[in-house]
């Protein structure tokens, strides 16, 4: 059908239609990789706080070992199953050495542990490990 006074151009609104629909849609897909890149930072940030949780539980337990059993074995691995630690391993190294304090015969002790603690297979998303030192004595 033609009008009188010529013929109106037909699907000149299709380009910025789809323009418009382009933009959207890349707009859509930046904020979607944003918020995924958000949660997984705070994902690996609250892992990386459970690891450490994990590696002072290590320290704990071999200052115990060392200070109230009065010995401590050269490296054990601790696998945590409880709560939020459950899947955490812990190496504790423990060094021990004798000194004498001041004047008295007796004696003292001094114990160097190290405590790693570690989840996930290293080079895999997920993997965290943190490592902490502690000196502990019996001198009074």
């Amino acid at each position: 059908m033609s009008r009188r006074g010529g013929s109106r151009p037909g699907g000149f609104a299709l380009v910025p239609a789809l323009f418009l629909m382009v933009v959207l849609g890349l707009l859509a897909v930046v904020g979607v990789r944003l918020g995924v890149s958000q949660q997984q930072a705070v994902t690996l940030s609250l892992l990386e706080a459970r690891a450490l949780a994990a590696a002072e539980a290590g320290i704990e337990w071999g200052a115990y070992q060392a200070t109230v059993k009065g010995s401590c074995s050269p490296t054990t691995t601790l696998a945590l199953t409880e709560a939020a630690l459950n899947g955490y391993t812990v190496v504790v190294s423990c060094t021990a050495t004798a000194y004498t304090a001041g004047s008295g015969p007796n004696p003292s002790h001094s114990w160097s542990i190290l405590a790693t603690a570690t989840l996930g297979t290293f080079g895999q998303p997920g993997y965290v490990r943190r490592v902490m030192s502690g000196t502990f004595t019996d001198a009074t």
